[in-house]
């Protein structure tokens, strides 16, 4: 005798009831609702779920969710909120796993918004920024050392990106079907209040930042020789002001915190 004929008749139990349940919930069209609930019920949690999570998606990415269509939008979040198998329950982390869903799952309109990817990821980091658990330490830093002079530290709460499609720019009435010749890089952080901001780095910020995350050791003067040396300037004097202007304007907006103690 099987298994199958020992459970044949048998009542179902919560767990398979739960089950039931939350596959219709998914994809009503595919699986029926237990038995004995009433569809007006049913009706009630198919679009109070569903509700929530487009909601949650739609203002976590917005510019995503104004460029798409109304029912493309649906469509996706239905086969999003159907088919995604979310490895986490934390609310918060759900826009992560439609980021994984873009990535790995999303075929249907990657096509129409080539930047798609690159667009909702740009978009979540002021979500995955400000949930980070972390909070600006000053202890080892001098917030008010000499920047050319000092090494300068770069807060963690402050994440370089580069972007081959300009994700900042993009709206309505731009939509970029090619990345242009030059990539974007850009800059997310949270300062000293919890306040986050964007911004966009030229070459020069750019790989001053690069510097700033690999090199623990060199001051701000010897990264900014280092940078005209790269660029083979015929003044290095003018990019270590500018690049001064740059790491005090950094400084500011606490994306760097200062410059690195000296034991004494």
């Amino acid at each position: 005798m099987t298994s199958a004929s020992l459970n044949k008749g048998k009542p179902a139990s919560f767990k398979d009831i739960q089950y039931q349940f939350t596959r219709h919930i998914r994809d009503p069209e595919l699986h029926p609702a237990p038995v004995d609930i009433e569809d007006r019920r049913m009706q009630i949690y198919r679009e109070l779920l569903y509700n929530n999570v487009e909601d949650f998606i739609a203002n976590t990415f917005p510019v995503l969710r104004k460029i798409t269509p109304d029912l493309e939008w649906h469509a996706m979040l239905r086969d999003y909120f159907k088919n995604h198998k979310a490895r986490t329950p934390l609310f918060p982390k759900m826009s992560q796993e439609f980021l994984q869903y873009l990535d790995n799952e999303r075929e249907i309109g990657i096509d129409k918004y080539p930047f798609i990817k690159e667009l909702a990821h740009y978009e979540w980091l002021e979500l995955a920024i400000s949930i980070d658990s972390r909070n600006i330490e000053s202890d080892d830093v001098d917030i008010n050392g000499d920047l050319l002079k000092g090494v300068p530290v770069l807060s963690p709460l402050a994440w370089p990106f580069v972007y081959q499609f300009p994700v900042h720019k993009i709206s309505p009435d731009y939509l970029p079907q090619e990345p242009p010749p030059q990539a974007s890089y850009l800059i997310v952080y949270r300062d000293r209040e919890d306040d986050i901001g964007f911004q966009e780095l030229n070459p020069v910020s750019a790989r001053l930042v690069e510097y700033l995350q690999s090199d623990k050791a060199s001051n701000g003067l010897r990264m900014l020789e280092e940078i005209a040396a790269e660029i083979k300037h015929p003044n290095p004097q003018v990019v270590i002001d500018g690049g001064l202007e740059i790491l005090q304007s950094m400084r500011d907006k606490a994306i760097i915190l200062g410059v690195r103690k000296i034991d004494q």
